[in-house]
């Protein structure tokens, strides 16, 4: 995502005519996008974000049954060390 937004502002800055972007190549301006097309090919093919997904939701379902848990009374004992 940050590539995209890269790439966005360095064509805003292109077509305003802005700062030393204007006297960059198109080349230049254009790699962001690039990139980012890059990154969603690897972050789908390693699974990256579905990696991602599944931690955030076992997460929640490790805070939900622990919140259970303890509004039923039955919190879990902190094992003893010996």
């Amino acid at each position: 995502m940050w590539f995209v937004a890269i790439g966005v502002i360095f064509l805003l800055l292109k077509f305003a005519e802005i700062g030393g972007v204007q006297n960059w190549s198109w080349y230049a301006i254009l790699a962001p996008f690039g990139l980012a097309i890059l990154w969603w090919a690897w972050a789908d093919a390693t699974g990256y974000y579905q990696r991602k997904a599944m931690e955030k939701m076992d997460a929640r379902k490790r805070e939900r049954v622990s919140k259970n848990m303890v509004a039923l009374g039955l919190e879990q004992r902190k094992k003893r060390r010996f």
